[in-house]
């Protein structure tokens, strides 16, 4: 099993820093604090351990002592991508007989229980890392033998032609989660450090602007941030090299693409958020290594996304919805359109007679080749989703995301032991990202054009006319691309130009309320712990989300964190209440609010839900 950090402090070499006032400065940012259900905003650096009603300047902070470990290599993300650089890293390094030093931190409580997809996943990159990975025992145990597209009308189901870039003959259906602890296991049998319930909280940056590496939060802090008797500082990992794996819209990573400017001016990512459930299904209704993809209800017609159905083995179906969140109407809940989905009488003649074992949600990205980041800066490199590696016409980026950890990891290999980089000048992995462009960008590119296309006033039926004529015959052979038209959060639109929406109540059998869904996640969070989702301005959800966009967050959030609620205190009106020991992890709150307020940051490591077979 894995080992928590401090049980391998010695292992390397720790030294004790004292912050400098540079590094003060750089860690300075808004918190959101809970009182006694009244919050307040603040300008707090994360080093001050006591609550404070004014604004903390760097005058007003003690130096304080942290422990630094030194590696060559820092992960963040115990993904498919930061999992597969690891692992690479360490076979180049005993396929040579050299030594590296490569950790990989988790914020999920064990390797896997943040991790959740479709899934069905192409194996090359796999194979790549362990041509025997059958006979190792890895648990892909049902290949996809049947692949359908349906469209939904309210009460049917239609065959569509099947896309040929949907094909999956050759791919496995798995629980990714499943995938990613027996990925663990294998690099911690390589000699890779990992250290699950491990929050990475803020970038540490080298005095030339280079990234050093990071540093984990402080555990045992209350809401009021004031040291408990469980306290325990955080730590600083340093490395000649960097890799952010944290998946998609990561905490550090979108704060490092602002300040490196990793994206052009004008570009921005955009992204879906998939909704799933695992089920046990009749077995007289099972039909292993069936995949089905729908198109059409519950989604209307200018709304992007589409839903699936996997039959795993041992009569298990993975099944979800996938709702692109650039919609527009303010009353749409993704929830709640899953909740319909599985109600359509082709999802239920499925379900029923079955029960739900497992619940989760998370965003995914959608931008494609157009919304890429520069993949490289001094220090380090982005890998996998939080770098937006996703086929949105494949539906897939498993492999993709496993792939780029492959490449980052060639990179910073031959740096640190071929090259002997990195001991008095900022490693620079340029070569990551040509090995990109000649191999995933390729990929992406000839699909450029598809999402986007679903932007015209014909909605979905544009996008699907143009998506057949392209993935069919063009193959992204033209000479434009499309471009998405706004961020997420930007397209959305003022309440009073829709209707809401009337949505059933749940029967208790098929569909359910969103928190009996949530029980079903494994989540949990310290409850006397700093709030994790933090307001940059407090007034501005009830002075404006909530007249203009009849308070989006309500319903946009998978997992019931958000509630305007009756203010007790002023009869008549209503207050914004966030139940953050509810939030999952799916970061959609900080790409769909449209007054972009609400800054996602890590709990306290081990946080979060805990997924099974998800």
């Amino acid at each position: 099993m894995y080992r928590a950090a401090p049980a391998v402090f010695g292992k390397r070499a720790i030294r004790t820093v004292l912050s400098k006032p540079t590094s003060v400065r750089s860690r300075s940012k808004y918190v959101y604090v809970a009182t006694n259900s009244q919050y307040a905003v603040q300008r707090v650096p994360q080093s001050v351990r006591t609550f404070s009603t004014t604004r903390i300047t760097q005058e007003d902070v003690a130096s304080e002592p942290r422990d630094v470990m030194e590696y060559d290599v820092v992960i963040i993300g115990g993904g498919p991508a930061g999992l597969a650089a690891g692992i690479r890293l360490k076979q180049q390094a005993a396929k040579e007989d050299k030594e590296i030093n490569v950790v990989v931190i988790e914020k999920g409580g064990e390797i896997g229980a943040h991790t959740l997809s479709g899934a069905c996943i192409e194996v090359g990159p796999l194979e790549e890392l362990f041509p025997d990975w059958k006979a190792q025992g890895a648990p892909l145990n049902q290949p996809a033998l049947h692949d359908q597209m349906k469209y939904l009308t309210k009460n049917y189901a239609l065959p569509m032609p099947h896309p040929p870039q949907m094909s999956n003959k050759g791919n496995y259906i798995v629980s990714l989660s499943n995938v990613v602890k027996w990925l663990g296991e294998k690099a911690e049998e390589l000699g890779v450090d990992i250290f699950p319930g491990t929050a990475a909280s803020e970038i540490i940056y080298a005095d030339d602007g280079s990234v050093r590496g990071i540093a984990t939060n402080d555990a045992g802090v209350s809401k009021e941030f004031k040291q408990k008797a469980s306290y325990t500082p955080g730590i600083e990992l340093h490395g000649k090299v960097t890799l952010f794996a944290e998946g998609c819209h990561g905490s550090l990573t979108k704060g490092l693409i602002n300040k490196l400017k990793l994206r052009k001016e004008g570009q921005f990512q955009t992204y879906g958020l998939g909704i799933k459930e695992v089920w046990e299904v009749d077995p007289e209704k099972h039909s292993p290594g069936d995949i089905v993809h729908t198109m059409g209800y519950p989604l209307d017609y200018k709304t992007y996304g589409g839903g699936f159905i996997y039959h795993m083995e041992d009569n298990k179906v993975s099944l979800g919805l996938v709702v692109g969140l650039d919609y527009q109407n303010p009353y749409l809940s993704p929830y709640k359109e899953f909740q319909r989905f599985k109600a359509h009488p082709f999802v239920t003649n499925l379900l029923k007679g079955g029960r739900v074992l497992s619940y989760g949600a998370r965003a995914l990205t959608e931008g494609g080749v157009q919304s890429l980041p520069k993949l490289f800066f001094p220090g380090g490199a982005l890998i996998g989703d939080t770098a937006g590696f996703v086929n949105v016409p494949k539906i897939k980026g498993t492999h993709n995301a496993m792939k780029s950890g492959i490449l980052a990891a060639d990179s910073a290999y031959k740096a640190i032991v071929s090259d002997g980089l990195g001991e008095s000048a900022p490693i620079v992995l340029s070569d990551y990202e040509e090995a990109v462009n000649n191999t995933i960008r390729k990929e992406l590119y000839e699909v450029r054009n598809v999402r986007p296309s679903f932007h015209t006033p014909l909605g979905i039926w544009g996008g699907m006319m143009w998506s057949g004529l392209d993935t069919m015959f063009l193959k992204g052979r033209v000479p434009f691309t499309f471009q998405h038209p706004h961020p997420d959060h930007a397209m959305m639109q003022p309440a009073a130009m829709h209707k809401p929406i009337d949505y059933p109540k749940p029967d208790n059998e098929i569909t359910f309320d969103i928190l009996t869904s949530v029980s079903r996640t494994g989540t949990n969070h310290a409850e006397d712990q700093p709030v994790h989702l933090r307001l940059k301005d407090q007034t501005v959800e009830i002075r404006e989300n909530l007249p203009v966009y009849a308070g989006p967050e309500q319903r946009f959030c998978p997992a019931g964190v958000y509630e305007y609620v009756d203010d007790e205190a002023n009869p008549g009106k209503k207050r914004f209440q966030i139940n953050s020991q509810n939030c999952i992890h799916c970061k959609t709150c900080d790409i769909k609010d449209p007054a972009q307020n609400i800054d996602w940051t890590v709990p306290e490591g081990g946080g979060g839900p805990q997924y099974v077979d998800t």
